[in-house]
């Protein structure tokens, strides 16, 4: 048993680590590569980060391979991730061509790996068409979809599914994301790891020294949102709940944490626009912190009273389970992912407008006793639902499965 295996088992017992290892006999020394767009920035980076050596340590044959784009690219992919979101969003063919000659790049560069490998995971739509320019895989294609692709403007999905459906499966976050394709589906949630630097315990001193140090007063309660700029992750509209409970609550402060990701070229936009909704308020605190600030994020989510996560639309919300995690309900967008999470008045509040959220968080902040109770409630439900052994577990149930052919939709749980 390895030293971190060991560790996992401390949180989720030993009945759990054993499982992985009953799973992972008949797949031990197979290749699988996972591809994506970026190393860092955006939780399929960070979930991967984490899966992947974990695989190794279990005995499997893994790599991990980010394909390289242009501005070209990346401008295209972002359109395809706002379309698959709902928006409708017009892409000129010169984008198009430009997204399809950069995965002949990249398929050119990984081809030797990608064809041998005998399951190959692509995350996203950044890298779909790489199947196209693998004549001679041998192995298993499986397409993985983090986003909210429950209405996806027609158009760009009928173009996307061109690519999708010569895969031998697809994953899905949730049932109402999926798409109908011609292969088999399956249903698996993302997940956190408790043992990474975001998550693990932190004691007071550390707390108090990092939040200290951004000029955050922690004598005074804190409103937290951590999250990219995003235009669905609504950071302008916390502001607006921030100044509506700020009211009630005149010793507020709010803070939006984020960063930038290689593959987010509107990032800068979005930005933009939460300074100049801030207006130069001195208790609103816009950290753009680096990609590799895990240790800062953990220490906000853990100093903060109350934690938001104000998404139109989100695939997940793997911020969402960080907080919760460690011990915070979470007043989050009545959408996607975050309704598998929060569960309404038990581990959070689902909201629609800031002035809901407003009214959830001057509630919890009067009522410190409920905010401890549903905080406990929401670790718990991390523990038991969203933690990266369930993660590896329904991967290496997948594999198992399209090894011997069964089934065509399966929900894994």
């Amino acid at each position: 048993m390895t030293a971190i295996l060991s560790k996992y088992a401390e949180i989720v017992g030993w009945d759990v680590i054993d499982q992985l290892h009953q799973l992972v006999d008949p797949l031990k020394g197979i290749k699988v590569v996972h591809v994506n767009s970026t190393k860092q920035g955006g939780g399929v980076a960070e979930i991967l980060n984490k899966l992947v050596p974990i695989k190794k340590e279990l005995g499997i044959d893994v790599s991990w391979e980010v394909i390289e784009g242009n501005a070209e690219f990346f401008k295209c992919t972002k359109n395809f991730h706002n379309a698959l979101q709902g928006n409708k969003v017009e892409i000129p063919h010169s984008l198009l061509k430009s997204y399809e000659e950069v995965n002949r790049q990249n398929a050119e560069r990984l081809r030797a790996r990608l064809e041998e490998a005998e399951f190959v995971f692509i995350h996203d739509p950044q890298p779909a068409p790489l199947l196209s320019y693998c004549p001679d895989r041998k192995g298993k294609w499986i397409w993985r979809c983090h986003i909210d692709a429950s209405r996806p403007y027609r158009a760009i999905w009928k173009y996307l599914s061109n690519f999708i459906t010569g895969y031998d499966a697809s994953i899905f976050s949730l049932a109402a994301f999926a798409q109908a394709l011609p292969h088999k589906e399956y249903l698996v949630p993302p997940s956190i790891d408790p043992l990474s630097e975001k998550n693990i315990d932190l004691d007071r001193q550390e707390i108090e020294a990092v939040v200290g140090g951004l000029g955050i007063d922690l004598d005074r309660q804190i409103m937290l949102q951590v999250s990219r700029f995003d235009t669905f992750k609504d950071p302008v509209g916390v502001i607006h709940a921030y100044r509506l409970t700020k009211k009630f609550v005149p010793s507020l402060q709010l803070i939006l944490a984020g960063g930038e990701a290689t593959d987010d070229p509107e990032s800068q936009t979005v930005l933009d626009e939460v300074r100049t909704a801030a207006g130069g308020d001195r208790d609103i605190h816009i950290l753009l912190l680096p990609a590799d600030a895990h240790r800062t994020i953990n220490a906000l989510q853990r100093a903060a009273d109350i934690v938001l996560q104000k998404s139109t639309r989100e695939g997940f919300g793997l911020t969402v389970t960080e907080a919760m995690w460690k011990g915070k309900p979470v007043i989050g967008g009545d959408t996607g992912g975050i309704r598998i999470q929060v569960v309404n008045h038990q581990t959070g509040f689902l909201v629609n407008t800031p002035e809901g959220a407003a009214l959830r968080t001057r509630y919890l902040l009067f009522h410190r006793d409920l905010l401890l109770e549903m905080g406990a409630k929401a670790r718990n439900f991390v523990r038991e639902n969203f933690l990266l052994t369930r993660h590896l577990r329904e991967y290496l149930t997948l594999m198992v499965s399209l090894l011997h052919g069964r089934g065509d939709r399966i929900e894994l749980d």
